[in-house]
């Protein structure tokens, strides 16, 4: 109720117990804000995230889950940073320094890599994994994926992921598994990159449109730079153009941007257009995952500075977060989930809570 009602702290919640139906929906009252966190300090997080990888199987056997695009299940991988501090830390806490106008001071931040799968109606968050100190954010993301081989080995076909996690390590790991992946290739040095450049000048690129923008794409597979892959792996570069209005003056400029991929799919499962579409719907987890979570569910608020209760708290926001949109996607009628948003049921739900639409024990459903 607290992440379903956009509530942003536990005091928040802890001033609606004088509302009876908490008595008629918990059997005893609402605990305080103090005992709130306390408990979450202590909360089994292998517990919360079996509830998340039942909620996952549940919806995806009754079909409410259903894969984004050409039959792909994609799995996109990325690393976020939750909060800095530079007075309060706990046991998980990372630190830096950073020099500012009063000189260098130790800041404290908690940073974790979280999973969430491509779904036709958006996103639905998967898991996450805190980074420990003196690691770096791909360890974690290998032990994240780990879990999730071993938990819901079937839940995607295609690792999508920035550039830094294109190292051998986390290729290893999820072609053993029988998956692929699509990872962003911008570091100059690579004699991979390097190479495909070499090869990408004598060729004819492809024209393809996404939108208003009108791409050039080279695809080539058989590359043997990567010497550490045991596999030949597959560039893709896309040279894209977008005509933009300047608002000052009304004209129209184009704007270019660069981008190159290596995949382990070959183009008999995924095509040029696949490929493009992979790359670019990487941005899913930043816009409709952590910008949603931090501008309108308050997942950037530390409930309470504990390594335990922030990882605990952060997977509660998941399970809310899917819920909700799951409701929203599968469960209201078309013609009134077109006239609002997202946000007006949230602010009825809110409303409700306050307000309290179930005000005698005979309205609760049994």
């Amino acid at each position: 109720m607290l992440f379903l009602a956009r509530l942003a702290s536990l005091n928040a919640l802890e001033q609606t117990r004088g509302r009876p139906w908490w008595r008629w929906w918990l059997g005893a009252g609402l605990p305080s804000a103090d005992t709130l966190g306390r408990v979450y300090t202590q909360v089994e997080l292998d517990e919360l995230r079996g509830v998340l990888y039942r909620l996952y199987r549940a919806a995806r056997r009754k079909k409410v889950l259903r894969s984004r695009k050409r039959g792909l299940w994609v799995l996109i991988v990325d690393g976020h940073e939750s909060h800095a501090s530079y007075r309060r830390r706990c046991s998980g806490c990372l630190e830096r320094r950073i020099t500012t106008s009063t000189g260098e001071r130790i800041q404290y931040y908690h940073r974790q890599v979280t999973a969430c799968l491509r779904v036709d109606w958006g996103t639905f968050l998967l898991d996450a994994e805190p980074m420990r100190a003196g690691e770096g954010e791909v360890a974690a993301a290998l032990r994240l994926v780990t879990r999730l081989l071993r938990h819901v080995p079937r839940a995607f076909d295609v690792v999508v992921v920035d550039g830094l996690y294109a190292q051998a390590p986390f290729f290893q790991l999820v072609r053993r598994a029988g998956k692929h992946v699509v990872a962003v290739l911008k570091d100059p040095r690579r004699d991979l990159l390097q190479d495909a450049q070499g090869l990408f000048r004598v060729l004819t690129p492809q024209i393809r449109y996404r939108g208003r923008t009108r791409c050039q794409v080279w695809d080539q597979e058989g590359f043997t730079s990567w010497s550490e892959v045991s596999e030949p792996v597959r560039v893709v570069h896309s040279l894209e153009t977008t005509r933009v209005k300047r608002q000052k003056d009304k004209t129209f400029e184009e704007c270019q941007a660069t981008w190159y991929w290596v995949t382990t799919l070959p183009v008999a499962a995924a095509s040029s257009a696949a490929i493009l579409e992979l790359g670019h719907g990487r941005w899913a987890i930043e816009n409709e995952g952590f910008n949603e979570l931090v501008t309108h569910w308050h997942a950037d608020h530390v409930f309470r500075h504990h390594a335990r209760a922030i990882e605990a708290f952060q997977l509660t926001a998941f399970l809310a977060y899917n819920l909700f949109h799951i409701f929203v996607a599968r469960n209201l009628k078309s013609a009134h989930k077109h006239l609002a948003s997202c946000l007006h049921w949230a602010r009825l739900m809110t409303a409700d809570l306050y307000t309290g639409t179930w005000d005698a024990p005979g309205r609760l459903p049994p």
